[in-house]
């Protein structure tokens, strides 16, 4: 099965209404977060069951480090 564009892959997640519904309440400026996320994600060969997190738009610390050392990384926060 060939993977999904973003695109697609956007447009079949948004279509459940629950889903449109967080994903409308993320703030603007976490969008590049998620995207880096997503893209280490990727870069570890994971697949989203293999590394899911609580699911909530904000997760805690504690559960960014999780993710972060699942995925081979580190998590750092700056303030800037």
């Amino acid at each position: 099965m060939a993977p999904l564009s973003h695109v697609a892959f956007t447009a079949s997640l948004l279509a459940d209404p629950e889903i449109k519904a967080e994903y409308e309440q993320l703030e603007p400026e976490e969008m590049p977060r998620l995207d880096a996320l997503l893209t280490a994600r990727h870069e570890a060969g994971l697949r989203l069951d293999q590394t899911l997190v609580s699911g909530s738009p904000s997760p805690s610390l504690a559960t960014l480090n999780r993710y972060a050392r699942a995925l081979g990384k580190r998590l750092e926060v700056r303030l800037v």
